[in-house]
């Protein structure tokens, strides 16, 4: 029995087709040219995914820093004293009260201290 195979190896082309869309040159236009690229750019979006996450907490972590040093206190005493508090705020959001409200953040790192006065 024959198997014509144009139907699929056309899907499978107008796949990597429509992911290299926009690159320049032979890369949108030659198969095993559009491929290569293809591959690669999943690779790099893939390790990007992954930067992009370590990136954020190390903003979140320059944001919380720069607000605790005005309080009064170092990012990592500052951590220590809202764990020792109870308080279970991430990153991220102890990072936008930084930014956003910082009579609230102030509140926060007193209760920090407290803790750790409290702790010693």
């Amino acid at each position: 029995m024959r198997v014509k195979r144009a139907v699929n190896a056309v899907k499978k082309r107008r796949k990597i087709f429509k992911l290299a869309k926009g690159y320049w040159g032979s890369k949108k236009n030659l198969y095993r040219v559009s491929r290569e690229a293809v591959m690669k750019s999943m690779s790099y979006a893939y390790v990007g995914r992954k930067a992009k996450k370590r990136d954020f907490r190390r903003l979140w972590i320059a944001r919380i820093n720069a607000q605790a040093r005005v309080s009064g206190i170092s990012y990592s005493q500052m951590m220590y004293g809202l764990k020792l508090a109870g308080i279970d705020l991430n990153r991220k959001v102890l990072a936008d009260i930084a930014v956003n409200d910082q009579e609230a953040f102030a509140v926060l790192a007193g209760k920090a201290k407290d803790a750790i006065a409290a702790n010693k």
